[in-house]
């Protein structure tokens, strides 16, 4: 079902034609005009905005592929044909149509991203995000469709001084007209297009630490976030990724009006009501109780089931919130232990390196995956070994947002871990002490990988997570070097749903496009996005900085497939090995023997000999002339016979023998002919290896060649200064800037606010202005502890440095 507030495009196109009066054709994707200009080099780019994933293509997911071109800031529709005329191939419409905003946009657009609908392109930036509607122009100039552009949050990421940046936006995968995005300041905000797009409908204040008790800044800063999937309490759920490589879990979060289904919604609440609410736990009891009343004053239908009767296929989302409670942010997420309890978090490994980059939440089957990136080039595979279940935290009241009829228009609250209140989970206690108790679900490790990226660039790469709509096992990852697919061969619950029961095989990894890409501080990739149709076709395509379009098809059916060895073809290959082995025979063997009948026999010494006259004589005669015929002419007879039939293989033979003599000779010709020339080579080698070998003696006898290594200590601490200079630094300096826009802000509306209730409420204002004050005092202390903090780290690192250079200078 959709929700459109936009003007359908039929209805427009009797009035004015955007599309140029030449003829359409389809050509290759590839050889489209549109990526036949190179674009401008963004090298200009600020160093923020380059942190900020890019991607300027956009698949509707039907016929319609959306390009923008970041140069003119116009936007290319490109109508397309699956599988036509070969089903590999992919065509494009000529002339595309072309779009462009109604206004200029005042930031720099890194991605774009279109809704379920295909009705609205995000536009989105570091510093700023709107959003196009395609299908609302107001006017054409020169050929080109001019579309409505609405500025989201303008006053918030938007503002000349504002040092909030934007770290991830993205459409609500059960809504056409909810945005999420996430910025620095570790809020998670839900903006409604169809209400107010000034105004965020929900917002989250990310605090996943107490105040006062991280030991790393990296753990308070977020770095990416992932809306869950069409699974029980998925659906309403929110995975947030901090740059350490913790994930936190915001459940549930609904934007007001968004549509479910009904056996959905059904399911998870009959589910709370059979293993919750029955529960000996007062926990569990306490908790399923709180996600019932939610779930009824959400969908009010399930209370009212008995008077519409059940044909109910879908259910509206209505606006509620608790006043007494807030959201926890549930986690970090503990990896699934067998034992006591004593296991790490399931964040950095030894092998991860850098910080955390991108998160994606993927369902295959029966599993929910996780897939963290980091900027070191590893990706963490993880799946949800429990399913996830709402928790609130009483006490904290949330702050709500009423209109003039008394309706909820908005809702913000402070979303604290719950963390240290609750027991770790282990994978080998049963239900009943693990469900509905609060508990954040444990992940299980299914892989690693490394793909293997250059560690020359500084604060290391920006790696971006895609998933393959057609074949969930497969995902792509988006780096400085090209793109590579990571293919998911052995899932836990899949695995025993199939019935297969086999270890966990690696995921394979392969590389589908190589850019080659030097150090450089933007990526090579301008867009990239999977395309797939009904026929179990795939493809990708990518743009490369040049300007050039990469189309490259995608194997699926047979990639999930089982290896198996077939025995005929193990009985085919030693048969043709024991032939070359044992070469069959040109003549018999009886043949090359001879007659196996000795026609004379054995005279005695002492026998009379019998004349050749004699009738004796010649009956013996005449036996050993029979015996002649019957054995020596007959073997002849074999013998001709066998030559005969043999002369063609012979002749062949001696061909083949006669061939290879001579290429045997061509080649000898050849390395007699290049012999000199080995020669020269050879020398040559010498010579540059004796001058080696006397640069080598040069450079043993320079000073400092005889250092010590590190030792093992001191590469560990090398290892944690420079995380702490690469991430820590970053996150502190954000922080910073964060603070001073946020006392800046309150500084320019205290004024505002006096002036308004200024005369008729003296005593509110000068609580609200005693208030304003103490937290414009907290904020400028809490600066100047930051400021303190990130002078003392300064000074701790030159220190070390220091120490550093004079141990390198001793023993030199």
């Amino acid at each position: 079902m959709r929700f459109n507030f936009q003007e359908p495009e039929e209805t427009l196109e009797p009035r004015r034609s955007p599309t140029p009066k030449e003829p359409v054709r389809w050509v290759p994707l590839q050889s489209h005009p549109v990526f036949s200009s190179p674009p401008s080099s963004s090298q200009d780019e600020p160093a923020v905005s380059q942190r900020f994933p890019r991607n300027f293509m956009a698949w509707d997911g039907d016929s319609r592929l959306y390009y923008w071109d970041s140069t003119r800031y116009l936007l290319h529709r490109l109508s397309l044909r699956l599988g036509e005329p070969e089903p590999t191939s992919v065509l494009a419409a000529v002339p595309s149509k072309v779009m462009q905003p109604d206004l200029q946009l005042p930031f720099s657009v890194n991605k774009i991203s279109i809704n379920k609908s295909g009705s609205a392109l995000l536009l989105a930036g570091s510093d700023g995000i709107c959003v196009m509607y395609l299908f609302g122009r107001a006017s054409v100039i020169q050929d080109n469709v001019v579309c409505r552009v609405v500025s989201i949050g303008s006053e918030i990421y938007s503002s000349g001084d504002s040092a909030i940046h934007l770290l991830q936006a993205s459409w609500h995968p059960d809504s056409d007209t909810h945005l999420g995005i996430l910025s620095s300041d570790a809020v998670f905000r839900l903006f409604d297009l169809s209400s107010d797009a000034e105004v965020p409908e929900q917002e989250y204040y990310l605090q996943p630490v107490e105040p006062g008790r991280s030991k790393t800044v990296s753990s308070i800063y977020p770095a990416d976030f992932s809306f869950g999937g069409d699974h029980l309490w998925d659906r309403f759920t929110v995975f947030i990724l901090f740059t350490d490589g913790s994930v936190y879990i915001l459940c549930p979060v609904v934007p007001f009006g968004s549509i479910y289904k009904w056996e959905s919604i059904m399911e998870i609440y009959n589910d709370a009501n059979m293993f919750g609410v029955k529960s000996s736990n007062s926990v569990a009891v306490s908790n399923s109780s709180l996600a019932i009343d939610w779930l009824e004053a959400v969908f009010p239908d399930l209370t009212e089931q008995g008077t519409r009767g059940d044909n109910i296929v879908v259910v509206k989302a209505h606006p509620y919130a608790l006043l007494d409670a807030s959201l926890a942010l549930q986690g970090p997420l503990y990896k699934a232990s067998s034992g006591g309890g004593n296991e790490d978090l399931a964040v950095r490994e030894a092998e991860c390196k850098g910080r955390a980059v991108s998160l994606l939440y993927n369902i295959v089957s029966k599993d929910s995956i996780l897939v963290t990136a980091w900027s070191g080039g590893q990706l963490q595979v993880d799946a949800l070994v429990d399913e996830i279940q709402p928790v609130w935290i009483s006490g904290s009241s949330s702050r709500l947002r009423m209109n003039s009829h008394n309706k909820i228009q908005g809702v913000a609250m402070i979303c604290e871990s719950n963390a240290g209140e609750l027991p770790v989970a282990t994978s080998n206690l049963p239900l009943d002490h693990t469900v509905w108790l609060g508990l954040p679900p444990p992940l299980l490790r299914l892989a690693m990988v490394d793909l293997a990226l250059p560690t020359k660039r500084e604060g290391g790469s920006l790696v971006t997570l895609f998933a393959d709509s057609l074949l969930p096992e497969r995902i792509y990852s988006l780096h400085d070097g090209g793109i590579d697919s990571t293919v998911l061969h052995s899932l836990p619950f899949t695995s025993q749903a199939t019935g297969r029961d086999e270890a966990l095989k690696t995921p394979s990894v392969h590389t589908v496009l190589s850019t080659c890409q030097e150090e450089s501080a933007v990526s090579s990739l301008l867009g990239f996005v999977p395309l797939s149709d009904s026929f179990g076709y795939a493809w990708i395509i990518a743009v490369l900085s040049s300007g050039e379009c990469v189309v490259a098809e995608m194997k699926t059916w047979d990639l999930l497939l089982p290896i198996h060895v077939s025995t005929d073809k193990i009985d085919s290959s030693s048969a043709i090995e024991t032939k070359e082995k044992d070469p069959p025979c040109i003549i018999s063997k009886e043949l090359l023997a001879g007659p196996k009948v000795r026609i004379a026999p054995h005279a005695l010494p002492n026998q009379r000999s019998t004349p050749a006259n004699s009738v004796e004589g010649r009956s013996v005669l005449h036996n050993y002339v029979k015996l002649f015929h019957e054995n020596y002419v007959e073997y002849a007879h074999k013998v001709f016979f066998e030559l005969q039939h043999h002369a063609p293989n012979l002749k062949r033979i001696i061909d083949d023998q006669h061939q290879r003599l001579a290429e045997a000779n061509e080649k000898m010709s050849k390395v007699e002919k290049n012999q000199s020339l080995l020669e020269k080579r050879i020398e040559k080698a010498i010579q540059r290896h004796d001058s080696l070998e006397q640069r080598l003696q040069r450079l043993r006898s320079l000073p400092g060649t005889h250092k010590k290594p590190l030792t093992r200590a001191e590469r560990e601490f090398k290892s944690e200064l420079d995380q702490f200079t690469g991430v820590e630094v970053d996150a502190l300096q954000s922080s910073i800037e964060t603070l001073r826009a946020r006392v800046k802000k309150s500084a320019q509306k205290s004024p505002k606010s006096s002036s308004v209730f200024a005369g008729t409420q003296r005593k509110q204002y000068s609580k609200k202005n005693y208030i304003q004050d103490t937290g414009m005092s907290q904020l400028q202390s809490t600066l100047a502890k930051l400021s303190l903090m990130n002078s003392d780290n300064s000074k701790k690192v030159k220190i070390v440095e220091s120490a550093l250079k004079s141990q390198e200078s001793s023993l030199i």
